[in-house]
């Protein structure tokens, strides 16, 4: 059986302005290949509601789990909770369990649970809390929607909690043979074993270094013993 599929969807025009770079990407594809969940497709998509309820809604229609990191924090840009209850046409408001984590929370800290703070628990009908150890205001699942915080922190915080609810498959593994050959000149064998190993992903990852080239090449899969046939027949192929 193939995998469970994911997409992300990163929410947030600081990531496309270039003022944020995203780390979360790269996180939570690791996370995800431990468990054997195969990250499919990530999208940026800006502080735009009717942009952000389009992606939900292809997303969630083609991968068994979609991701979003960013937009719900208590600012008037955070609307990702809004589109997310839009997506799926369903009423959101204050909700008690959330409030009552965050009213403990800045009660704790001798601090206001002031309006803007209260966005914060607005959550949508039918949607599962996601805890945040971090910060306490939480994410949400709703449908195969995993709603979270785009503070890398909490971002990962907030994947720990939600891994142990994915079945996964087979968990991807990887090997490396570095070349230094440029990509002109291995790309043919390169095919070829490509074709040979259909169950695997074989990537070129060329560089340039001392005025020579080279490339990095990685194969990808579930069967570790087919990942060793390849790799012995990648190094038989081009001999340092």
């Amino acid at each position: 059986m193939p995998n469970p599929t994911a997409a992300m969807l990163v929410i947030g025009d600081e990531i496309l302005s270039g003022r944020t770079r995203d780390a979360n990407m790269y996180f939570l594809s690791g996370e995800l290949a431990k468990i054997g969940v195969d990250l499919k497709e990530v999208r940026v998509v800006s502080d735009d509601r009717d942009a952000i309820i389009a992606a939900v809604q292809a997303l969630s229609s083609a991968y068994d789990h979609v991701i979003t990191s960013g937009g719900i924090g208590p600012t008037h840009d955070d609307i990702t909770a809004d589109c997310i209850a839009a997506a799926f046409d369903k009423h959101i408001d204050l909700r008690a369990d959330a409030a009552a984590l965050l009213q403990a929370h800045y009660d704790r800290q001798g601090s206001d649970f002031n309006a803007a703070r209260k966005r914060m628990a607005r959550i949508p009908d039918d949607a599962v809390l996601i805890e945040n150890p971090v910060s306490v205001a939480p994410g949400f699942t709703l449908g195969n929607v995993h709603v979270m915080a785009g503070v890398p922190s909490v971002f990962q915080a907030m994947v720990a909690s939600v891994l142990p609810t994915m079945t996964g498959g087979a968990p991807l593994l990887s090997q490396t043979l570095r070349i230094n050959r440029g990509e002109g000149d291995i790309a043919g064998p390169l095919a070829q074993l490509d074709a040979d190993f259909p169950m695997l992903s074989i990537g070129s990852y060329p560089f340039q270094k001392d005025g020579a080239y080279g490339s990095n090449i990685v194969i990808r899969g579930s069967d570790a013993a087919a990942i060793d046939a390849a790799m012995v027949r990648l190094a038989g192929l081009f001999p340092e």
